[in-house]
């Protein structure tokens, strides 16, 4: 059977490998994640390792000194625990002043130790201050949880409030030896459900973390939480309302697809955080607000609080994430602040600040993958600006196509009617002379003058047809319907093929239902769809539709041709080139119709053309 002293010395061995174990874990994670909390759990469970070292020699050796390091040992565990509660609560940052907590017990515990012979009043502050500072611990731990109702916070608080309720009992139990070993064991599970509970935090802290890179490298076109949506747009009509845009301008702003105004939403959807906006620093130190939603929302370049702005030049100045967290005395900001810059290391002009209560959705993520993170956000702005620049200047030429079409429709209408009431005119004058002086020239001179009568013939014939190339007078004289149909017997006159044209589906009192460019845009489609059919089709019969629909008209030109290809069809739908059916498809998108190429005939090709009807 073991005896008592070999009871009593195993179980600080069992403790102090155990707290050794835990100590060596948290020091991994450190070195993994190169967070501070995890470093100062670490210290402090190695100072309890060493305490418990130091009581295990003092029982065997019985030296004062001993038992002087093994007090200053466990009351800098207390600190060094309580500290790296509040650096996990509050990213505290280490100060100076904090040495003079570390001299206290040192003081104390050589007064208690070597000159009182009093054991009540040399133990009982000291035992009050280890209590004092574990509850201290546990009270972080439970402001932590109603701050982001952290189940494992919750869970330390209870461990640090019963772990210094324990501590009391060492000057009446253990210190005359009724505790042991059970003392011990008592510590070890304590200690083991403090490691517990900050493994719990662990895997919270990711699970934070993964929410983050989530948020932060989602498409900045995904739909955000409806929450969230109406948040930013009601900020985004205050926001036009300030600048005096007009309810028209703040109503825009419910569809505006503005990607910094979603990038800033993302934030918003993470525990704890209460704004964020973006900044844009220039190589000059000069300092704009490009947007701020939340608690950011009023924040301008002049009224962005000091350490905020200094923290967004640090990450721009360094081109790493910078976190920084301490409470405010006059609470004119939350307490955690997170910069994080945008675009290549090096060149990083927008940095994205987040503000919020708790520090956990970025002090999980390791700097290197915020920096990733940063590069890619970046990039992904920098990619939707060119996609934004490149889809404006595809409009711009859009509109300047549809303007060039109408100018050259309005010039095509003047040449034509210049020719008409012209040139036409000359030649009928002159035919007129001609035929008079025929009348009194000698019959000699009638063979020459019946001549020069067939080149004037020939001559009005061929403005006739340049000016119905041109645009036809019968299009704005009798309307859409008499000018189709002389197109088709016209076509029909000079192909030889059968042309058929129905109209049983449009109405004779359709004319002004449809826009001057959706008229002409039909006659002009018509007409190169029987150009192409008659002369690369090899057609013997076609066959013209002409409908109207609800809300549309339609022009249907089908033949029993050789067609098109597949890869061709979708070429000449869609794709560049210069084809008479290329221009007909820009003339119809123009006038806001579609043009559809159909070869999926057993012969032939279908062209469909859809022209909108005037709205009333």
């Amino acid at each position: 059977m073991p005896t008592s002293s070999a009871l009593a010395a195993g179980a600080p061995l069992l403790q102090a490998l155990l707290t050794l174990g835990l100590a060596l874990v948290l020091w991994q994670l450190y070195r993994r994640q190169h967070k501070a909390h995890f470093l100062w759990w670490a210290i402090a469970l190695g100072l309890r390792v060493l305490s418990v070292g130091a009581i295990a020699a003092f029982m065997f050796t019985r030296a004062e000194w001993l038992l002087y390091a093994h007090q200053v040992l466990l009351a800098w565990t207390a600190l060094g625990l309580l500290y790296a509660a509040e650096v996990f609560s509050q990213q505290l940052a280490w100060d100076r002043r904090y040495l003079w907590w570390l001299a206290l017990p040192l003081a104390w515990s050589y007064v208690a130790i070597f000159v009182l012979d009093n054991f009540a009043l040399a133990a009982g502050p000291a035992v009050l201050f280890l209590a004092l500072a574990t509850l201290r611990a546990g009270i972080v731990f439970r402001r932590y949880r109603h701050r982001t109702a952290s189940a494992a916070a919750g869970f330390l608080s209870w461990v640090m409030f019963l772990w210094a309720a324990h501590h009391l009992d060492y000057p009446f139990l253990r210190a005359r030896g009724a505790w042991d070993p059970w003392g011990y064991y008592l510590d070890i599970a304590f200690t083991l459900a403090m490691g517990a509970g900050v493994l719990l935090l662990v895997i919270e802290e990711q699970r934070e973390g993964l929410r983050t890179l989530t948020a932060l490298s989602g498409d900045l076109r995904a739909e955000l939480r409806p929450d969230v949506r109406t948040e930013l747009r009601s900020e985004l009509r205050s926001e036009l309302r300030s600048e005096s845009r007009g309810d028209a301008a703040a109503a825009a702003a419910d569809t505006a697809d503005d990607p910094h105004a979603a990038l800033l939403a993302r934030p918003l959807e993470l525990r704890g955080v209460r704004g964020a906006m973006l900044l844009r620093i220039d190589p000059d130190a000069s300092l704009e607000v490009v947007r701020g939603v939340g608690a950011c929302a009023t924040w301008r370049a002049a009224s962005i609080p000091e350490r905020v702005e200094q923290l967004a030049r640090d990450a721009a100045r360094q081109s790493r994430p910078r976190l920084h967290g301490r409470p405010t005395p006059s609470g004119d900001t939350p307490p955690f602040v997170a910069a994080l810059p945008l675009g290549p290391h090096g060149s990083a002009a927008l940095v994205l600040v987040v503000v919020g209560d708790v520090a956990a959705p970025f002090a999980a993520l390791d700097d290197r993958i915020l920096s990733v993170v940063g590069e890619q956000v970046g990039a992904a702005l920098e990619r939707d600006r060119l996609s934004r620049g490149l889809a404006q200047r595809s409009e711009e030429l859009e509109r300047l196509s549809v303007r060039m079409l109408q100018e050259h429709e309005a010039q095509r209408r003047r040449l034509g009617r210049e020719l008409h009431d012209e040139t036409a005119q000359v030649y009928a004058a002159l035919k007129l002379q001609l035929g008079l002086l025929r009348e009194d020239a000698p019959p000699a001179l009638r063979e020459r003058f019946d001549r020069l009568l067939g080149w004037v013939d020939r001559g009005s014939d061929s403005i006739r047809h340049v000016t119905d190339g041109l645009r036809p007078a019968v299009l704005d004289d009798l309307g859409l319907l008499p000018a189709l149909r002389a197109l088709v017997a016209d076509v029909r006159e000079w192909s030889g093929l059968t042309v058929g044209f129905d109209t049983a589906r449009w109405t004779s009192t359709a004319r002004g239902l449809l826009g001057q460019d959706a008229e002409v845009a039909l006659f002009r489609g018509l007409q190169e769809a029987l150009s192409n059919a008659v002369r690369h089709a090899q057609a013997q019969h076609i066959h013209v539709t002409l409908e109207l629909l609800d809300d549309r008209a339609r022009l249907t030109v089908q033949d029993d041709g050789v067609g098109l290809g597949a890869e061709r069809r979708a070429q000449l739908a869609t794709g560049p080139g210069r084809s008479g059916l290329i221009g007909m498809r820009e003339r119809i998108a123009a006038a806001g119709g579609t043009l559809v190429l159909d070869g999926a005939l057993p012969t032939g090709l279908l062209v469909r053309l859809d022209l909108p009807r005037r709205q009333p």
